[in-house]
Order: C-alpha cells, then sequence, then structure tokens
C-alpha cells in the first residue's frame, strides 16, 4: 500500500489538479480544508478530508498522524490583512506540526525569481515561506516556479479574459517582461517525482517550460489559437495601481489580487539553474503546447442550453428518432427555421442544407446531417453533432439516452465555445430561439420514440 500524503491547500486551483493526480497515482490523500464540507462534497476513494487551518497549529497537529509525505499549497494573496504575516504564521505552524508529526518531506510551491531586494513583496513572501518550512530540519523540496499554463490559473485566466473581452487591448509596461511559463501536467509531474526524489537535506528546483515568452506574447498566441484579432496598443506609463484597476473592470480578478499579481509579473521569471532538468526525467513543453493543451481540456468558456425529458419507451426506441434526424426527416420542430438558418449559411459561404443524408435511418461516425457532422456516436446511447455552419465559435448538439425504471431519459445539450465577443454575442442573440425551438424538437422526439414504442 502506498503511503499517506497530507496536501494543505487542496481547495487551490494546483490542489484540485494534484489531488486528482496523486488518487490516479494510488496515493491515499489526507486534505486539510477549513471548510471541510466543500471537499467532501467531491469525496474519491482514497481521499480523506479534516477539518482545520495551517493559521491554527493545533489543528494541524491533530491532522498531520501518520502522514509519510506532506504537500505544502498554501498562499494569502488573497487576503485582506497583511498576506506576508499571514504566510510566515501559516509556514511557520506546518513546519512544527510536520517535525513533531514525522514527516519525511515537505513538497513546496513557490515563485520564480531572482534579486530578492528587487523582488514584489509576493515573491519575497513565497522564498520566505521556503525558508520556514526548512527551519525545523524536515526536508523541504521546494519548487520556484513561472507562470502556469492551465484552465484555472489565475494568470492564464486572466490572459484569457484580456484576450476573449477586449477587441483593443491596453498593454502596460508589465507585458513585455519575460517569463518562462510551464504546462500545469509538466508541474504535476514534477510535484510527483518529488516523492521518489532521494533526500540528504533540503533541495531548491527553479522550473518552467522549454522557452520564454511576455504576457504580450502569450496574448497573442492565445489569440492565435483562438482565431481572434486583436489590436494591442502600448501605454507604458500604465502603474501597477491603474492596471490592478484595469484588470478589476475587464477580467474575474479582484483589484487588490490583480494588483498584488502585477507586482510580481513586473519582474523577470526566467528558469536561471536547470538542475531540474538532471534530477528529474521530465522535459517540458513550451508554452504554444501548453496553451493548446489548456483550450483542447478547457470547458470554462462554453456556453451551454441543457434539458431532458422521460419518454415511455425503452432506449433503443428514443434512440431511434434521434438517430433519423436531419435529411428527410426533419429537425422534428419549425423546420422552416432550421431552413432558413441553412439559406442563411449558403449566402455567407456555407454548405447550408445541400448535403443532407447519405443513409435516412443508419449513421456513422464522420457523416454529415446536413450542415452538421456526426463526432461520436454510441449506438442506443448517445449522439454528437460538430456543427459545420459558419459560427463565430465551435457548436455541438448532444443527445443522450438513459434507462430508467419506467422508459427512458433523453438529454438535448447545445454547447458553444465563443469565439470573442462577437461569438458570445451570437449566442445570446439565438438564445430565445433555443428556448422554443429545442424544446419543440425535443417533445417531438419523445412523441416520436412514443409512436414506435
Amino acid at each position: 500500500m502506498k503511503p499517506l500524503i497530507f496536501v494543505a491547500g487542496a481547495t487551490g486551483y494546483v490542489g484540485r489538479e494534484l489531488l486528482q493526480a496523486l488518487l490516479a497515482a494510488g496515493y491515499r490523500v489526507r486534505c486539510l480544508a477549513r471548510r471541510p464540507d466543500d471537499l467532501r462534497a467531491k469525496s474519491l476513494p482514497g481521499m480523506e478530508v479534516v477539518a482545520g487551518d495551517v493559521l491554527d497549529e493545533a489543528s494541524l497537529q491533530a491532522a498531520m498522524g501518520g502522514v509519510a509525505d506532506a504537500y505544502y499549497l498554501v498562499h494569502s494573496m488573497g487576503s485582506t490583512q497583511s498576506f506576508e504575516e499571514q504566510d510566515r504564521t501559516g509556514a511557520r505552524n506546518f513546519a512544527i506540526a510536520a517535525q513533531q508529526a514525522g514527516v519525511r518531506r515537505i513538497v513546496y510551491l513557490g515563485g520564480l525569481g531572482h534579486g530578492e531586494d528587487e523582488l514584489s513583496a509576493h515573491l519575497r513572501s513565497r522564498h520566505e515561506v521556503g525558508e520556514i518550512l526548512r527551519s525545523t530540519g524536515v526536508a523541504v523540496v521546494e519548487f520556484r516556479a513561472s507562470v502556469v499554463i492551465g484552465s484555472g490559473s489565475l494568470s492564464f485566466e486572466m490572459i484569457r479574459a484580456l484576450v476573449e473581452r477586449l477587441p483593443v487591448m491596453i498593454a502596460p509596461r508589465w507585458v513585455s517582461v519575460a517569463a518562462q511559463p510551464i504546462a500545469i501536467a509538466d508541474l504535476l509531474s514534477y510535484l510527483l517525482a518529488a516523492l521518489d526524489l532521494p533526500l540528504d537535506g533540503s533541495r531548491i528546483f527553479e522550473i518552467g517550460g522549454s522557452d520564454r515568452v511576455s504576457y504580450g506574447g502569450l496574448m497573442k498566441e492565445y489569440a492565435r489559437q483562438r482565431g481572434l484579432k486583436r489590436l494591442v496598443i502600448s501605454v507604458p506609463l500604465l502603474t501597477p495601481r491603474l492596471s490592478s484597476l484595469w484588470l478589476g473592470l475587464v477580467t474575474p480578478l479582484y483589484v487588490r489580487v490583480g494588483r498584488k499579481l502585477i507586482d510580481s509579473i513586473c519582474h523577470e521569471t526566467i528558469v536561471e539553474d536547470r538542475t531540474a532538468l538532471t534530477e528529474f526525467n521530465i522535459r517540458p513543453c513550451g508554452y504554444r503546447e501548453a496553451i493548446a493543451a489548456a483550450l483542447n481540456a478547457d470547458s470554462r468558456n462554453l456556453l451551454v442550453d441543457s434539458r431532458t425529458i422521460h419518454v415511455a419507451a425503452a432506449p433503443e426506441k428514443a434512440f431511434t428518432a434521434i438517430r433519423r434526424i436531419g435529411g428527410a426527416t426533419g429537425w422534428y420542430y419549425a423546420n422552416w427555421l432550421w431552413r432558413l438558418r441553412g439559406l442563411l449559411d449558403m449566402l455567407w459561404g456555407g454548405a447550408g442544407f445541400r448535403r443532407g443524408r447519405r443513409d435516412p435511418d443508419l449513421l456513422d461516425v464522420g457523416d454529415t446531417v446536413d450542415f452538421w457532422r456526426v463526432e461520436a456516436l454510441e449506438p442506443d446511447r448517445r449522439l454528437r453533432l460538430a456543427a459545420e455552419m459558419k459560427l463565430p465559435g465551435r457548436a455541438w448538439l448532444e443527445f443522450e439516452v438513459t434507462p430508467d425504471a419506467t422508459g427512458s431519459i433523453i438529454r438535448q445539450t447545445a454547447t458553444f465555445d465563443a469565439k470573442g465577443l462577437l461569438g458570445r454575442a451570437y449566442w445570446y442573440s439565438v438564445f430565445p430561439f433555443h428556448q422554443f425551438v429545442f424544446d419543440g424538437m425535443l417533445q417531438a422526439i419523445a412523441a416520436a420514440s412514443r409512436t414506435r414504442a
């Protein structure tokens, strides 16, 4: 049986991802949480949740019994009080509790930066936390990372919000500062590998991706991969304070968090010590691949319209009506609107309804259905269509059939990956039509299922 691992900070972005990775690797994991019910609601096999706070030394000592290794992923950047003092207290309590519990090692994620006198308060605090964790003699593996690229990362979400929402972007001086971003998958690989690292004392490793880029470069690459055209206007005199207010207006960041983040990214975060590449068998990807992976795995930016209906028919009967959608059968409701949409698509240079279907009853993955294409098909269970009409984004229409005690449940889901403001404007302009078109379609599919039952 693998050892028990302790995680402080499991509700944060990296903590949540690490928790999943540890459980997938077969570890037993004990998570510390100030609000344990939030984690217990998502409890998974091998996961244990205990109530506690790194600012409460007694709760830590009670929680760390029997722990082999511990992760410290806590920081107080969002605090309304002195985050430096809270970071010191939390780290000191954690280090003492780990020593008393006989923990073998602490794995800590800090921030990359050089020249202590020139660093922001946030980065100085990150380095100080590492020193405090090492102060009791427990071996510490400290990773100092640059920007983390992944859906949910604070820095990545700032980039996403700026590029998606602003056709014209004001570029303060900090957007030209060099960084060495690391993909969340590569960061997790380092964090997991630290458990097997032979230790004779504490170690500090600087980690980053395979190439360097500025925040402005990250924005341009994000826009390129999303197919968005963005104009960047340089305003070098925009202060961190004004920048944080600006971010508070156009991104999900709180002003106080934005200020601390900007203070940190005003400094280069470049890997100078490449020891991690020799000590670990990990070769991080570049920022382009990291952004592509984040977008590929992302669901936060999707707009969804979903509804269900019960039918007194077996799943195979319910799915038959779904399988025959489009072509000569039509779309079950408001066919004149579907044909109008097809005509507009033709006028915009799309295929419209000209392609129809190859067979009125049978479908395979890759088949065309008017201006859709079959992307996924599980007989009598699931059909997903990907839109091929001209759109300011990507769209899918999915049907799922699940059995229940008196028949079947049909779920219909329309999903849209909007490109920028135009994409969102399109979605909200057609959303009122969804309410009666998709609802009418689902009602008609249910009626057709009952007829065939």
